[in-house]
């Protein structure tokens, strides 16, 4: 009876011993980072900028210019060469017959103006090809300004440009190359000659818009004259 009964008692004592079992430890899942992957790369937020342009009364730039002028503003912004939140730009490749001026709040988004502009005389007929930064060049310039003092000239209320990129635009102020109206940037004068006009060197613009866009763009905001030939040292610097 005994013999019996032992097995029986052996086998209650062993189920009530504590477990010696080695538990697995819990898997630790890594969590994914998804504000890192969500977070719009620099060609996405200059997409987005420029959808967001308000475009109901004029026609938007390319968006080849308008990237490679928003990297430059950002980073010029960051260096403190430029104060405002306007970005002036103009696209040479465009014939000069047609508007590729524009003054953009990039605050708002809205496009303040879109104008008619002039090249230099020796920079090409109706389409900009060739460019300098040299004295009696007669020549435009390309490349990032900061724009400066309004000043009374020859043209009446004109517009001081400091160019920012070394060897391409930085005699601007001793050329002399300014903002200034002129009669010979407007429609007439493109139906009389079959283009239009040219300057100097200077960025001219119709005499019935001169004052109310340097007003506007006056006192360190970014001025951009784009050309596919080039690409600024500034476009290349990411946003910030």
């Amino acid at each position: 009876m005994i013999y019996t009964i032992l097995p029986t008692i052996l086998f209650v004592l062993a189920s009530l011993a504590p477990s010696t079992t080695i538990s697995p430890e819990p898997k630790i899942v890594a969590t994914t980072a998804y504000a890192e992957t969500l977070e719009p790369t620099v060609d996405a937020k200059i997409e987005m900028a420029y959808h967001n342009l308000h475009s109901a009364k004029f026609a938007l730039p390319k968006l080849e210019s308008f990237a490679e002028a928003l990297k430059g503003y950002y980073s010029l912004k960051q260096k403190g060469l430029v104060k405002k939140e306007i970005l002036t730009l103009i696209d040479f490749s465009l014939s000069a017959n047609t508007k590729r001026l524009w003054v953009i709040d990039l605050t708002t988004g809205d496009i303040l103006f879109h104008s008619l502009v002039a090249h230099g005389r020796n920079t090409g007929e109706e389409f900009a090809s060739n460019f300098s930064n040299a004295s009696e060049s007669f020549k435009s310039s390309l490349g990032f300004y900061s724009t400066g003092e309004i000043y009374s000239g020859k043209h009446g209320m004109s517009l001081r440009l400091d160019g920012l990129e070394k060897g391409v635009n930085d005699n601007a102020r001793a050329r002399g190359v300014v903002m200034h109206a002129a009669d010979y940037v407007s429609n007439s004068f493109i139906k009389n000659n079959h283009r239009l006009g040219r300057s100097q060197g200077c960025p001219a613009v119709p005499a019935e818009l001169s004052k109310e866009i340097i007003s506007t763009i006056k006192d360190k905001s970014c001025f951009f004259i784009y050309h596919p030939s080039r690409v600024s040292k500034f476009g290349t610097k990411s946003i910030s």
